[in-house]
């Protein structure tokens, strides 16, 4: 694959093999929608010659995934992909969630050094962006696989970055799900804030991810979490995000950005209970980028993550994240390529999205205007900044 890179510009890493983490044909987490994403963002020019810079995906070596995940662990899934009937269901592998599959360890580690790789050349200043979407695994804890993730290739980077002497990193998730593996391997370390938006885990895998949770006795107000009722949609997620993300990320002053950008708060995702719209999704990843540009120089590295409206959703959202972090965004009514509908239809008969929108334009009551007690969505985000902002130095009043 022809490396497009030049220093300062930004990056994506993929190579058609990242889709070889696959958990089977009946399983949501489907790597097709990774291969309709990248053929969708080639299509329009997002990436290629003239767009965003491609660079292969190494693997990762087992003593990086041993930064962050235990021996045995490694050992169980090494195990069980040569041979499925030695699934060690104590380490979360044989479950529905998690399947074992002819070389599961090799298919992980692959997606793990896509992140390291991704987090690499913004480190050392060959990019100033990078992307992986198929990584954002980050549910995988340091002895167990969970969430259809079975080594935490978010975690790995953020570990690699503070061993390279990274002071800070700030780490953003917003997928649907608690991110809760990154944040539990991070729980007492001061370097490293996590910030999660979620549906609360009241309703919702892996049921944790509450305003109480705030990081460990070394660290305390380094874990942040925003439990969001179900149904919140665009206008209410962004007030929620905007009402918390940028003043905690300005106040920590990191030296790099890290997000994940699962994309399963789609009002037609098949998996949980939020009602974003792509034109929603699209505006939370325009302000992460901007927030990384002002907080740490433009440094930044994105992920993907959930999101299991295969052909509906996952192209859409993440061609217009690719496009952000190569610093040219789409137009939203842009219409997708002939060419990738007919691929679509042939390869799934399915009649895919005409535009990268869904209509809607995204707006938002800002936080500073006060908020309603009587309704869930304020509760919540008032929950948040009464727990967490405190710890940081800054007043969770709304005035």
């Amino acid at each position: 694959m022809t490396d497009l890179t030049c220093p300062g510009g930004s990056i994506a890493v993929f190579d058609p093999t990242l889709t070889d983490y696959d958990f089977g044909p009946t399983h949501p987490m489907a790597p097709v929608r990774v291969d309709l994403t990248m053929l969708l963002a080639e299509e329009l020019g997002v990436t290629g010659r003239g767009g965003l810079g491609l660079v292969p995906a190494p693997h990762a070596s087992d003593d990086q995934i041993a930064s962050v995940h235990t021996a045995g662990l490694i050992k169980a899934v090494m195990d069980a992909g040569r041979d499925p009937r030695r699934a060690d269901y104590s380490y979360g592998l044989g479950s529905d969630d998690n399947p074992v599959f002819e070389g599961m360890h090799g298919a992980a580690a692959h997606v793990v050094g896509a992140t390291l790789e991704a987090v690499r050349r913004v480190w050392t200043g060959q990019a100033l962006h990078a992307a992986n979407v198929a990584g954002g695994l980050h549910h995988a804890m340091p002895g167990r696989a969970s969430g259809f993730c079975v080594y935490n290739d978010i975690a790995v980077g953020i570990q690699w970055l503070l061993d390279q002497g990274a002071e800070k990193v700030a780490y953003v998730d917003i997928d649907v799900h608690h991110g809760d593996g990154v944040e539990r391997i991070f729980w007492d370390d001061p370097r490293v804030l996590t910030i999660s938006l979620h549906e609360t885990g009241q309703m919702l895998f892996p049921g944790t991810g509450f305003p109480q949770d705030l990081g460990g006795p070394d660290a305390l107000g380094s874990a942040v979490n925003v439990a969001l009722p179900p149904g919140t949609a665009d206008a209410g997620w962004l007030r929620a995000f905007h009402a918390v993300v940028p003043e905690l990320v300005r106040e920590f002053d990191p030296d790099i950005l890290v997000t994940q950008h699962g994309c399963d708060t789609h009002l037609e995702d098949p998996l949980a209970h939020l009602m974003m719209t792509v034109d929603g999704q699209r505006a939370a990843y325009l302000a992460l980028h901007d927030l990384a540009h002002e907080v740490c120089g433009g440094k930044w590295v994105a992920t993907g993550g959930g999101g299991y409206a295969i052909v509906d959703v996952v192209p859409r959202a993440w061609t217009h994240l690719l496009a952000i972090v190569a610093g040219r965004p789409l137009d939203p009514k842009t219409a997708t390529p002939e060419g990738w509908r007919d691929h679509v239809r042939t390869l799934l008969g399915r009649t895919a999205p005409f535009r990268l929108t869904d209509g809607r334009t995204p707006a938002y009551r800002d936080w500073s205007g006060g908020y309603d007690p009587d309704t869930w969505l304020d509760r919540a985000i008032h929950a948040t900044r009464e727990a967490a902002f405190p710890l940081h130095g800054l007043d969770p009043s709304p005035y």
